[in-house]
């Protein structure tokens, strides 16, 4: 399988409910780093998975519509807690709708997986994967 990754990241509010959150259940920031990684089985036409500076764009636009911003405000979201784990299938869905929508021309159509990872931290991350 081949892979292309590419990189950008985002800044966030947002509180949970739930005692197992502890001081978290209060307002916090929190900065991502996110991950998303095309892959597919054979390489396209050009010799590529997808071509790097519109899946970048694509990227940076998505996670445009979520940075600087505080989650709790967001009607899409109300009454959830935006884990990293809730962020990381949110924009794997937005991404894997642009897909379908022809976003990242004929080269993204042979796409077959995508892996969007958020990283917390350089010790913890969570992501979600699946077919397309």
């Amino acid at each position: 399988m081949y892979s292309l990754t590419v990189r950008d990241h985002i800044m966030i509010a947002h509180s949970f409910r739930g005692e197992l959150f502890g001081p978290a259940q209060r307002m916090h920031g929190a900065t991502y780093v996110v991950d998303a990684c095309f892959q597919r089985s054979e390489l396209d036409a050009d010799g590529l998975v997808v071509d790097i500076g519109r899946a970048s764009a694509l990227l940076h636009e998505l996670l445009a519509e979520l940075n600087y911003r505080n989650l709790d405000d967001e009607p899409a979201f109300g009454g959830r807690n935006t884990t990293t784990e809730f962020i990381a299938k949110e924009v794997f869905d937005r991404i894997a709708t642009a897909i379908a929508g022809g976003r990242l021309g004929e080269g993204g159509r042979g796409l077959e997986r995508l892996t969007v990872t958020l990283h917390e931290s350089h010790l913890a991350w969570a992501g979600y994967e699946a077919a397309l």
